[in-house]
């Protein structure tokens, strides 16, 4: 099985949900404080190419610092400035096996990188 990154927020019930998921299926997990160590554009535009989803989902759209910027949700340009500017508007959290990248909302939805 392929080692997974989680891009991690100990302070949120489901990013630390999603790890107790990667650690009770004995995955190995390479942990990703991105508020400790926030991600550079160029990982960004990688993640999102691996992103199942939108890219509008990768952004946390209700926080002070998103509504305040006033950009396009659906442009990976502006979504990739807000966050290097403001890690915390990265969603979490994010499960990565480098093939793919699932937003674990619910927490669950990480399971079919287990498959």
């Amino acid at each position: 099985m392929v080692a997974i990154t989680l891009y991690h927020n100990p302070r949120c019930s489901k990013s630390r949900e999603a790890l107790a998921l990667l650690e009770e299926a004995g995955v190995e997990t390479s942990v990703r404080r991105y508020l400790d160590a926030p991600l550079e554009a160029a990982e960004l535009e990688a993640l999102i190419q691996r992103l199942e989803g939108e890219v509008a989902s990768l952004v946390r759209q209700n926080e002070p610092e998103w509504k305040a910027l006033g950009a396009d949700r659906d442009d990976p340009a502006q979504v990739i400035d807000a966050i290097v500017a403001h890690p915390r508007l990265l969603q979490r959290p994010i499960a990565d096996d480098g093939r793919r990248a699932i937003i674990g909302r619910p927490p669950e939805a990480i399971r079919a990188l287990l498959d």
